[in-house]
């Protein structure tokens, strides 16, 4: 088992908090989830009544930033602006941490997705350059996430786990360990998402998201965040804390979301595989998750 460092910023099981269903939320104490995350361009400027309700949530959870238009890999120039605006609204609100993908998402204007960027030493060195100017802005280290892709970037050279490592490396920051896009990946591009997970770095992991997808084709799934949680995804969550130890995870859910109740069953089930897998106990179980 690899054992990753401990520095994450928040601890246990999270989950995203949506506008939409901002009052619903109201009720979740902080027994059932242990921290929240939100977009900030959804809540930069943002004031009157919403403001007063993101405030009551920040007040009573921990909290992390999840961004979705930084384009870090993208051939614009930073949004320094933007930068600047998250680590106000982090001071704030007292939010602890801020992390993006592992993509680009702009060119002239916002291309309204997030494309994969080429896996090339060149691009190594530019994604871990801009990276940097953000760790510098906000006087902290940030977290990249591992992102879905459903076709290459061209001119490739380098395999995408070699390449994440390296950006990591290179920038010196954290990674975000998405779950459902290693499923979402090695379904795609037909590699084993338990060698893909284990090749991470487990000294660089904040901490984790899992989410639900939608499946187009046998060979084709699409990273929707907005379904229930698989199986097989539950099972590479085990796999994963039982590999690198148990570490913070959140349930994002976008859209189709259900009721609280049913989104905390979830959040359950992810503190249910923390525990068999914390730091003090780290054992094999092939039971399936309720």
């Amino acid at each position: 088992m690899s054992t990753a460092k401990n520095n994450h910023p928040v601890q246990g099981a999270g989950l995203g908090l949506r506008r939409e269903v901002i009052d619903a939320m109201a009720s979740i104490s902080n027994d059932q989830v242990d921290f929240m995350e939100v977009a900030p361009e959804n809540w930069i400027g943002v004031g009157g009544a919403y403001a007063k309700k993101f405030r009551a949530f920040t007040e009573r959870f921990d909290f992390v930033l999840h961004g979705l238009s930084l384009s870090i890999g993208g051939p614009s120039a930073l949004d320094e602006d933007l930068i600047k605006s998250i680590g106000q609204l982090m001071q704030q609100h007292g939010i602890k941490f801020y992390s993006e993908h592992l993509t680009y998402c702009s060119d002239d204007g916002h291309l309204y997705d997030l494309l994969p960027i080429p896996f090339t030493e060149e691009a190594v060195h530019y994604t871990a350059k801009r990276i940097k100017r953000v760790q510098d802005i906000l006087g902290q280290q940030i977290a990249m996430e591992n992102a879905s892709y459903y076709t290459p970037a061209p001119g490739g050279e380098m395999q995408e786990i070699d390449f994440i490592k390296a950006v990591l490396e290179e920038a010196d920051c954290s990674l975000l360990l998405d779950v459902n896009n290693i499923y979402v990946n090695s379904i795609n591009h037909g590699y084993d998402p338990v060698e893909f997970m284990q090749a991470l770095p487990a000294e660089r992991i904040a901490y984790g998201h899992i989410a639900g997808h939608y499946n187009e084709a046998d060979d084709l799934i699409v990273d929707t965040h907005g379904a229930d949680i698989i199986e097989n995804v539950w099972q590479l969550l085990d796999k994963t804390f039982e590999h690198f130890g148990a570490f913070p995870m959140l349930l994002e859910r976008d859209f189709n979301i259900p009721p609280i109740p049913e989104l905390l069953s979830e959040v359950e089930c992810i503190k249910a595989s923390q525990q068999k897998y914390s730091a003090k106990s780290v054992h094999t179980n092939g039971q399936a998750h309720g």
